[in-house]
């Protein structure tokens, strides 16, 4: 168990991208994780007395084929707005996007990226460095 955790620091994963049919519609969510490990054990063994950890998953996700297109794994601090242009770097630029759809906490990313947004949190026009 030691082993995988100071591997895990450094192991990088590639997994050959695979692109959509026809142009992109992004949907840009996250979930929270527990970090499970020894203070699980420690609790059991001598009651609570320790803080859990969690971390966030952020997901690029196709909405016509549901395949994860960009992922990034972070503390639980950044929201969906600040991870954007981290995850659009991990589509190649060739790869036309159509919309970037994403729940209330993308709206906050207007004024930060200078992108244009409908409304709805659905971005158009998509420009990528």
């Amino acid at each position: 168990m030691i082993g995988l955790s100071r591997r895990q620091q450094t192991l990088q994963v590639r997994i050959p991208y695979q692109k959509s049919s026809g142009a992109l519609h992004l949907l840009v969510d996250s979930t929270g994780i527990k970090m499970l490990g020894e203070g699980e054990w420690k609790t059991k063994k001598h009651g609570a007395e320790y803080r859990w950890q969690s971390r966030k998953v952020h997901l690029g996700i196709d909405v016509e084929t549901l395949q994860i297109h960009a992922i990034e794994v972070t503390d639980n601090r950044p929201s969906d707005a600040q991870m954007l242009p981290l995850l659009l770097t991990q589509i190649p630029v060739d790869e036309p996007i159509v919309f970037v759809s994403g729940d209330g906490t993308l709206g906050d990313c207007r004024a930060r990226h200078n992108r244009v947004y409908s409304d709805s949190q659905e971005c158009e026009a998509m420009e990528r460095h």
